[in-house]
């Protein structure tokens, strides 16, 4: 009886944590392996089965996120084939940049420090950008022309080199092949060096260099992860690494999570999404650099601090996203219409 009722808890802090991670999820198009892979590790699990099974949450997770995203018209799936093939190529190329110093024995210092920093940099750039204020608010309509003011000054200077094949993206956007691929081969790059997803990296690109409206750059980055992770997941699983005793409850809440939070992107004004994504970046860069310290110096403890950071920074952030779509929606229902003469 001792044993069912510590299951039936397992399953219910599985489903709870499964809701928090889908909406991040489905609001940022990141955030699924940023946080589950950790938390299994500390909760005492197999880092092989960690992995593997938070790549199959994360894949079946982007899946949901991504009809919901389609059915609110937020994903280019042009966009996220170019994105997926020059991400490919960018991801090979960084990992022959990571053997090489895996051979020097220099791996783990360079790509912490990276990876900290690409954390920290870009969650300051996108927090102050987005407090400082950068344009007007989101257009609901995907298929609205894009107001040039709300376009980032980095993008419009990538949108004017006018190299054919010229590609027209949701949003009225006009830009060429080649810099989506070279926008995406550096991003992959990235991912490929740091040995991670790239949601983290691939979102702001979308918005800040190619210039795609915030929630059709989330939509879009979620198509992408339905590939990768789905390749992903597939490999480790035929190696039978995937736990579907953690992956089927993450699953059950995440169904939820994962449409509150796409939804949500089409309700919360852009600069609230931009400001939300940076602070979740700055403080995952914490943890991690929590966690970095706490190996060098042989303090377990700090990686539970590390955890406990992540974790609360995700529901510190859900919270937030869902107390800014429910004053959303409560403006617009109490908006007062004029009486007729």
């Amino acid at each position: 009886m001792e044993l069912f009722g510590v299951a039936l808890s397992l399953l219910a802090l599985f489903a709870g944590f499964g809701v928090l991670i889908g909406l991040l999820f489905g609001f940022f198009g990141m955030g699924g392996s940023f946080l589950v892979t950790p938390a299994l590790i500390v909760m005492g699990y197999d880092t092989s089965v960690a992995v593997a099974s938070g790549l199959a949450f994360v894949f079946a997770t982007s899946v949901i996120a991504t009809l919901k995203h389609r059915d609110l018209g937020q994903v280019d799936y042009k966009l996220g084939v170019l994105m997926i093939a020059g991400t490919t190529a960018g991801i090979e190329v960084g990992k022959v940049g990571l053997h090489w110093l895996e051979g020097l024995g220099l791996a783990n210092t360079v790509v912490s420090v990276v990876y900290i920093g690409l954390l920290g940099g870009i969650g300051v750039f996108i927090t102050y950008t987005a407090v400082r204020g950068g344009g007007g608010g989101i257009s609901h309509d995907a298929e609205a022309e894009a107001d040039a003011d709300d376009i980032p000054d980095i993008a419009k200077t990538i949108q004017s080199y006018r190299v054919p094949p010229m590609m027209r993206l949701r949003g009225g956007i006009r830009v060429s092949l080649w810099m989506i691929l070279g926008v995406a081969f550096a991003t992959g790059l990235l991912s490929g060096f740091l040995g991670v997803g790239g949601g983290f990296i691939r979102m702001p690109a979308l918005f800040y260099l190619i210039g795609v409206p915030v929630p059709i750059a989330v939509g879009t980055d979620l198509f992408e992860i339905v590939f990768s992770g789905g390749i992903g997941s597939f490999l480790y699983a035929i190696d039978g690494a995937v736990d579907l005793t953690i992956v089927v409850p993450l699953l059950a809440g995440s169904a939820l999570g994962a449409r509150l939070g796409a939804a949500a992107t089409s309700i919360v004004d852009e600069d609230e999404i931009k400001v939300y994504f940076g602070v979740m970046l700055l403080l995952g860069a914490v943890a991690v650099a929590v966690r970095e310290i706490g190996g060098l110096i042989d303090a377990p403890v700090l990686q539970l601090v590390s955890l406990v950071i992540i974790l609360g920074a995700a529901a510190l952030v859900s919270g937030a996203v869902v107390v800014s779509s429910v004053r959303e929606l409560r403006a617009e229902t109490t908006t007062p219409t004029r009486a007729p003469d």
